[in-house]
């Protein structure tokens, strides 16, 4: 199975929005993107919570049966009009893959 982690630090305005409302957006495109492929085995959304400390804004932690799967949804037509709101509002992405 793979684990795939991704961060996204967002502008403090984009596309009209404010970060958190960003935050909300994105959270919402990501969490319609469960289950747009086999293997998709677990598809998690978090939002930095007020008060605690946090770097980023929006986490995603997805777990795929394989990477096929993982590269089925890269390349998913669902998958790409989010990559293209993110391209809009981040500021900054990490990114890690691995298998558990």
């Amino acid at each position: 199975m793979i684990r795939h982690i991704v961060m996204w630090k967002l502008k403090e305005t984009a596309e009209g929005a404010t970060r958190e409302q960003n935050a909300q957006t994105l959270k919402a495109k990501l969490e319609a993107c469960r289950g747009i492929v086999p293997g998709i085995e677990h598809l998690e959304v978090g939002l930095a919570a007020p008060g605690l400390e946090s770097t980023y804004d929006v986490v995603l932690v997805s777990d795929f049966a394989d990477k096929a799967a993982l590269d089925a949804y890269q390349v998913h037509p669902v998958h790409e009009e989010v990559k293209k709101f993110i391209s809009g509002v981040r500021e900054a992405r990490q990114c890690v893959d691995y298998e558990v």
